[in-house]
């Protein structure tokens, strides 16, 4: 029943989902709308905050990283070893439907650690799986496979790169984010109270276990599967064949791979596995996919055949940081979370901070962005109503990472990386969707 439900959603979203670059422009219009409506005042000023530093321009840096991550992470799959690994990684599922639990169940332990290294993992695992799967002649569907890869997007922020648990951890991170008069109030929040707490134990550590059984559950009849079609990437780029022998030498690679190895060994000297951030996920993949290719020649190759993928994340990015300029320049996005504050009681204000958090998630997809905009709101409720502040974070946490399997925008290099279009993939998300949500609301209630 489980797989006829999936199924019946998938073909609905594939008829129904706009492109990710139509969406994108359809909820900035809604979004310039809404927030004109609250803000009053002229037009100019949105225009403004739209197209300001704050607005369209905001996310240049970060959409580089994303790109890189990308682009880094797919040479590095199209190297032969890692084609070897995963391979042999592939020939451990018997059918497509326990190839899909063993990709989500992957991408949701990778969250736990990154969500850079969840978005690119995943993705990764999931193409590898379905080709050497479909070079088996095991039938598996590779847009579940692309879904499955993508769910540990529901559970990155109940790990150790979760933007909202990290911020309330010293005194300076409280004043920057509350003012000095209100974190006067507040007491600095460890991750042993929200990350390593019991309810997110439970909460994320459970994901982990019903989310690989019910992508399983979602896999269809094996006459229905889907299988990978891509083309072969180009064994090489042009290249003139004086120059080929230091284009194959090792040690050209060498003379590169050695400083980058000393660069990674350095960021985790100092910085440990906690504080992983893109640059330092773009750092490894470019000296693992460097040295993995084994010659300058390849990896360039591998480099140029993946950035084909990156036109989505260029060209919907800046339109995803115009939204959040308006939103948060005209209080639309902190008056979403103030509305569903302050209509609460003791019991059921986590629910609706959780269930908040998700609605303000679609507008404002990005964890430290969101947290910025409704944590001091959640905060200072929690404290009102005498809710554990710990708590008030992992609901607009959980609320964050809630709606990503519905919001295209970390869905890109995913797609990218997989060719698989995402009205393919949001039948499956939204199942994890409605079973995400009914799952974490009942932590908050029982739990928090």
């Amino acid at each position: 029943m489980i797989a006829a439900v999936g199924a019946r959603l998938d073909r609905v979203f594939r008829r129904v989902t706009p492109d990710p670059f139509i969406l994108a422009i359809v909820l900035t219009v809604v979004v310039m709308a809404l927030g004109w409506a609250h803000a009053g005042g002229p037009f100019v000023a949105i225009i403004d905050a739209w197209q300001g530093p704050r607005g369209f321009w905001s996310l240049l840096g970060f959409a580089m990283q994303m790109c890189l991550v990308l682009v880094t992470g797919h040479a590095l799959a199209m190297s032969p070893p890692v084609r070897a690994l995963v391979g042999a990684l592939a020939r451990v599922p018997r059918t497509g439907a326990q190839a899909a639990a063993l990709v989500a169940a992957f991408s949701v332990g990778a969250s736990l650690l990154n969500w850079g290294l969840c978005i690119v993992g995943g993705a990764l695992l999931a193409k590898a799986v379905g080709r050497a799967l479909g070079e088996r002649g095991v039938p598996a569907h590779y847009p579940l496979l692309a879904a499955a890869g993508y769910a540990g997007m529901m559970t990155w922020h109940g790990g150790f790169s979760g933007s909202a648990p990290l911020k309330v951890t010293t005194r300076a991170d409280l004043i920057e984010l509350l003012g000095p008069e209100l974190a006067v109030g507040v007491d600095v929040i460890p991750t042993t109270s929200t990350l390593l707490g019991h309810m997110n134990l439970v909460a994320t550590l459970g994901a982990w276990v019903w989310i690989p059984i019910l992508v399983y559950f979602l896999h269809p009849a094996p006459d229905e599967a889907q299988g990978i079609e891509e083309a072969d990437p180009p064994a090489s780029g042009p290249a003139m064949d004086r120059g080929r022998s230091l284009q194959d030498s090792p040690l050209v690679t060498a003379l590169l791979a050695l400083p980058l190895c000393a660069a990674v060994g350095l960021y985790f000297q100092r910085n440990g596995l906690r504080r992983l951030d893109p640059n330092a996920v773009n750092l490894i993949l470019l000296t693992a996919g460097l040295i993995a290719n084994g010659s300058p020649r390849r990896y360039a190759a591998a480099v140029t055949e993946a950035a084909r993928g990156c036109a989505g994340i260029v060209l919907q990015f800046p339109l995803y940081a115009g939204i959040m300029g308006v939103m948060a320049s005209t209080g639309l996005a902190a008056a979403l979370a103030e509305r569903a504050a302050s209509s609460s009681s003791p019991d059921s204000y986590l629910v609706l901070t959780f269930l908040g958090a998700g609605l303000v998630n679609v507008f404002v997809p990005s964890g430290g962005g969101q947290w910025a905009i409704q944590g001091p709101i959640a905060l200072r409720a929690a404290e009102g109503l005498g809710l554990p502040a710990s708590s008030a974070v992992m609901a607009v946490a959980y609320g964050d990472q809630w709606t990503n399997m519905l919001q295209p925008f970390w869905a890109l290099p995913l797609l990218g990386i997989t060719g698989v279009r995402a009205g393919a993939i949001l039948g499956y998300t939204f199942v994890l969707l409605v079973a995400g949500g009914v799952w974490f609301s009942l932590c908050l209630v029982l739990l928090g």
